[in-house]
């Protein structure tokens, strides 16, 4: 629990309830306040110089000006400090009577800036207190060295004294708090302010934890609500909440939330981007249901394994009652949603999650939790959090099933983010097949590739990286070679010429001549675009720019541009439709093959017949629907072993009416 607090005052209403939760949290562990408050002589000093070209005549010789700027200063943060005295007055009033002991503790500097150095390292700069009487003096740090009171002379008239600048500053306190407690807001608060400018400035630097105040509401007796994402972070809050609950008597209130949303969105948003040209080889739809049956599930059971070693922590803290709660939404909405039910009078968090990344000051669900919640919010910080302190819990120490080195190598491939969910999706169905007699089966190629095809479509088996080897390599060469003939020349910014005008060599002399444009030269790619084209995976790379390159063609386009992309993106979408020509391409191959099936006694759809499909699909001719036959192969009203190409032109455009 919290002993060491410390209280930023400024005597608006939030500070005052700042004041009374460290009191109130002080007077059950016995534990210290140390009041702020800071002000900027600096600041005023700047503003003095400013204006003092429009002082009288009189004081604008470089003596006079050089006197009353000493004047000045010392007035100034003489002034200065004696309003920060009255405002830890008052807190002085209210920690005497509550029995809580008080330090007094002034900074001189920018607010945020000194708050963030004392309360992490116990740095903020103490200023030398001016004319305070020894006995009031020694409640203050830095309290023991006190500077002359401001002088008059002997014509009424203040006195510029000559004071060492090492002398304005008395040190620093060298504390070590463990809670910041502090106001949402403070004097200059707007009607549409989330968070004071101070709060929200130090909130992003401070690492210790921090109490952001937003009501009266006391501890004692209240609803605490805490949300755990399976992170070193979010169960050193778990930590807290637990003792804060005990300690207040108070009721805790336990989620893990994950977004099935998320993928729903992604995958219709992809449909209105360039990269939907690959949907022909990804198959969106069976990868959205991959997302359903495999990833969202996944995702439940790691929020279900969250709260059982949240339910494992509280075991210790017997007299807490609990209750826990899945949220299905995007983290900060639901959690949101949930307070607004429960109505907390504290709201734990961490201040990062499981996705934090290398050197981010706050997590973005908690800043947007820390901006919207209507509750006071404990923001607990990044000293003391250990990943080892994450609850055992049974499931833990499961070990999963023994696995082939070469499936290993296999399930490798997959990204991590995706390794542990892949890797669990296999198993389970290998332990649907076999069942759980006898020994654990190990899980080989055989297995592996059963449940690939069950789980994955095929080219999402390419993409994933987990198809074979042979296959992955054929299909990124031919990928490549087909590439090779995008001509990329000229970048956005280059004005577009009147006439066109392209470049040809004469592939006898090898001289190079000049000429006008004609609709069957090749499309011209500018350097923006062809990034841009990098960034469809490299398998699908030719079905998106076989797409835009005929988009081009049909609107007497001779130069694609990223503006180009981008304002006729879903033109280019709806005009994605099936071109037989490309389809007469396979014809003489596809009816080779199915000849040579039938020959050796084979179905029509033989595992080589697939096999050459699949490879035809790797090879990202876009404009051939191969599901749509494969699905409707049987109901061909024509045999292709017999018929004509014209007659199987006619026939394919049917059967894909």
């Amino acid at each position: 629990m919290y002993r060491e607090i410390f209280v930023p005052v400024d005597n608006s209403q939030h500070s005052d309830w700042a004041v009374d939760r460290a009191i109130e949290m002080c007077r059950k562990t016995g534990g210290r306040i140390t009041g702020n408050h800071v002000y900027a002589a600096r600041l005023h000093d700047v503003r003095f110089r400013q204006l003092e070209t429009g002082l009288p005549a009189q004081f604008q010789t470089p003596a006079e000006i050089k006197k009353q700027r000493k004047i000045h200063d010392k007035l100034i943060e003489k002034g200065l400090q004696l309003i920060a005295d009255s405002f830890l007055d008052q807190l002085g009033k209210r920690c005497e009577s509550a029995g809580v002991p008080l330090t007094r503790q002034l900074l001189e500097g920018i607010n945020y800036e000194e708050i963030v150095n004392e309360v992490n390292r116990g740095a903020g700069r103490l200023p030398g207190l001016i004319g305070f009487d020894p006995n009031r003096a020694a409640g203050y740090d830095g309290g023991d060295k006190v500077r002359g009171d401001v002088k008059l002379g002997e014509n009424g008239r203040l006195v510029a004294e000559e004071e060492d600048a090492a002398a304005r500053l008395v040190g620093s306190s060298g504390r070590q708090y463990d809670l910041m407690a502090i106001g949402a807001h403070g004097l200059g608060r707007q009607p549409f302010s989330q968070l004071g400018g101070v709060v929200a400035r130090v909130l992003r630097d401070i690492e210790k934890d921090v109490l952001i105040v937003r009501d009266q509401q006391p501890l004692q007796g209240g609803r605490f609500m805490i949300c755990v994402d399976g992170s070193s972070y979010s169960y050193k809050a778990m930590k807290s909440a637990l003792e804060l609950a005990q300690e207040f008597g108070g009721s805790l209130y336990v989620c893990s939330a994950f977004d099935v949303e998320y993928h729903h969105v992604v995958f219709h948003n992809i449909k209105d981007v360039l990269s939907y040209q690959a949907s022909k080889v990804f198959k969106f739809e069976e990868q959205e249901e991959l997302h359903n049956n495999i990833i969202d599930k996944g995702l439940l059971k790691l929020c279900q394994a969250n709260l059982k070693r949240a339910e494992v922590m509280a075991q210790q803290y017997p007299d807490v009652p609990i209750k826990t709660q899945i949220l299905i939404g995007k983290p900060f909405q639901v959690i949101m949603q949930w307070v607004e039910e429960i109505k907390p009078s504290l709201l734990v968090i961490g201040r990062h999650g499981a996705h934090r990344v290398e050197n981010t000051e706050l997590g973005s669900q908690a800043e947007n939790l820390l901006r919207l919640s209507p509750c006071s919010v404990l923001l607990t910080g990044v000293v003391g959090v250990r990943p080892e302190d994450i609850p055992w819990i049974e499931e833990d120490g499961q070990a999963g099933l023994p696995w082939a080195p070469e499936a290993e190598v296999r399930i490798l491939r997959v990204p991590p983010f995706a390794q542990g969910i892949a890797r669990r999706a296999v198993e389970e169905y290998v332990l649907e097949k076999v069942g759980n007699a006898g020994p654990p089966p190990t899980v080989t190629n055989k297995w592996l590739d059963e449940a690939i095809q069950k789980l994955l479509p095929t080219h999402m088996q390419l993409i994933m990286g987990i198809g074979s080897a042979e296959e992955i390599a054929l299909a990124e060469v031919k990928a490549t070679e087909q590439m090779k003939a995008t001509k990329v020349q000229g970048s956005d910014a280059d004005p577009v010429p009147a006439v066109p005008m392209i470049e040809t060599k004469c592939p006898v002399t090898g001289n190079v001549s000049v000429r006008e444009r004609v609709t069957t030269d090749p499309i011209v790619w500018t350097q923006e675009a062809w990034q841009r084209l990098q960034l469809v995976p490299l398998i699908a790379r030719p079905l998106a720019r076989n797409t835009v390159e005929r988009f081009a063609r049909n609107h007497d386009i001779w130069r694609v541009t990223t503006p180009v992309m981008d304002d006729n993106k879903q033109a280019m979408i709806e005009s994605d439709e099936f071109d037989i020509d490309t389809m007469m391409v396979m014809f003489t191959e596809l009816r080779a093959k199915q000849i040579r099936a039938e020959a050796e006694g084979k179905d029509a759809m033989s595992p080589e017949m697939r096999a050459f499909i699949e490879q035809a699909k790797a090879q990202g001719i876009t404009r051939c629907p191969i599901r749509d036959i494969e699905a409707k192969m049987d109901k061909c009203p024509v045999d292709m072993k017999t018929v004509t190409p014209e007659e199987a032109k006619r026939a394919v455009e049917k059967l894909l009416q």
